[in-house]
């Protein structure tokens, strides 16, 4: 008896995109398999500051409309972060203004408000948001979907048509590998270094954006480090820690909070945003009535917009 391929899924990469939007096909009963280059720890969504925010990604409405999808999810994973490395924290956003947000955030944000003086030495933004540990949450949702049924096989995918001749379906979540495989030079890389040191007790996140530098500063305080940052380096594609850059991203640090000045450095990380002008998360038809969807360009808003797109996509993939 030949075998009913008709709901077979392939999705290729396993970051936070390919994970979240494997879950969501293989919790609506397809049989879905996962094709991937290097683990989830290796990919770039391990190394992500991963505070929920709509972050330089296009189109922006869209955008929104996703994060919020997505911000619904991460509020019920808050009630388990031991699990899930999902907790509701709070802090401010450095140079951002309540009345240029408009109704999107302060509709769904409780407590949104301009920060004062004592939490941020300018205009600012307090507000509570889901603050995301990576390789808890990565790990997470691996094992959610391999609970699902789904499957995982590594192995280095150069052609989309590899996958499409495997199943008829094949969603494709490769970030910045669409580069070379689609192709699609419209991604390209945006390399962010950070520095990870032990938390001299800090609590609260903090942004702050100095458009004059170019430069954006940030704190992330997860239960067993401190995450600091960052770059946003365009078109950089080295993996390799500078430690210039990382000796000014420690000075820039301290200036907001001083004990991380004397805070002992535990590693460094480096992963490269897979940016572009907008998300592409379309659908295509292949010869011989295959599909192929595409779910990639999110550049630092993956962890913010994953569950949006992810629902989208499998609606593309079998709606």
């Amino acid at each position: 008896m030949t075998r009913d391929r008709s709901g077979d899924v392939i999705v290729v990469g396993s970051g936070v995109i390919g994970l979240t939007t494997a879950v969501v096909l293989a919790e609506s009963g397809r049989r879905v398999q996962v094709w991937t280059r290097e683990p989830a720890e290796g990919t770039t969504s391990a190394v992500a500051g991963a505070l929920w925010w709509p972050y330089s990604v296009e189109p922006l409405e869209l955008a929104r409309a996703w994060a919020l999808e997505s911000l619904s999810v991460y509020e019920e994973l808050a009630a388990r972060p031991d699990e899930t490395g999902v907790r509701m924290v709070e802090g401010v956003l450095g140079g951002a203004r309540l009345d240029e947000q408009g109704p999107w955030a302060a509709a769904r944000l409780p407590g949104l408000r301009a920060s004062t003086p004592e939490e941020y030495a300018g205009t600012g933004l307090w507000a509570r948001l889901p603050l995301i540990d990576m390789p808890v949450q990565l790990r997470w949702l691996r094992e959610r979907f391999l609970r699902a049924g789904g499957t995982v096989e590594v192995r280095a995918v150069t052609d989309l048509a590899e996958a499409g001749a495997a199943a008829p379906v094949v969603v494709n979540c490769t970030g910045l590998g669409a580069r070379d495989l689609v192709p699609d030079p419209a991604v390209r890389p945006v390399r962010g270094q950070l520095v990870i040191v032990e938390n001299p007790g800090v609590r609260s996140w903090l942004v702050s954006t100095d458009a004059a530098a170019g430069t954006t500063t940030y704190l992330f305080p997860q239960p067993d480090r401190l995450v600091l940052g960052g770059t946003t380096d365009e078109d950089e594609w080295s993996l390799t820690p500078d430690p210039a850059v990382a000796a000014r991203i420690v000075e820039r640090c301290a200036r907001f909070r001083p004990a991380v000045a004397r805070a002992r450095v535990l590693g460094h990380r480096v992963g490269l945003r897979p940016v572009r002008g907008v998300v592409r998360l379309e659908q295509e038809v292949r010869g011989g009535g295959g599909v192929l969807v595409h779910n990639y360009g999110h550049g630092g808003a993956g962890v913010t917009v994953a569950w949006g797109c992810a629902r989208v996509a499998a609606g593309l993939a079998f709606g």
